[in-house]
């Protein structure tokens, strides 16, 4: 999966900004990232620029 979770995450949010009319999944929405998958992606993720 390139990019990963977070990756996806902004994409999606770029998209609806852009007017795309999708909808972000509701927690716990069929197809919406588990609270697991946001632990295990947080192990990986890039820290931000200070």
């Amino acid at each position: 999966m390139p990019g990963g979770l977070y990756a996806n995450i902004a994409a999606k949010k770029a998209r609806i900004a852009a007017g795309s009319g999708e909808k972000m999944r509701k927690p716990g929405a069929k197809g919406a990232p588990t609270a697991a998958a946001f632990k295990a992606s947080a192990k990986t993720a890039r820290k931000g620029k200070k």
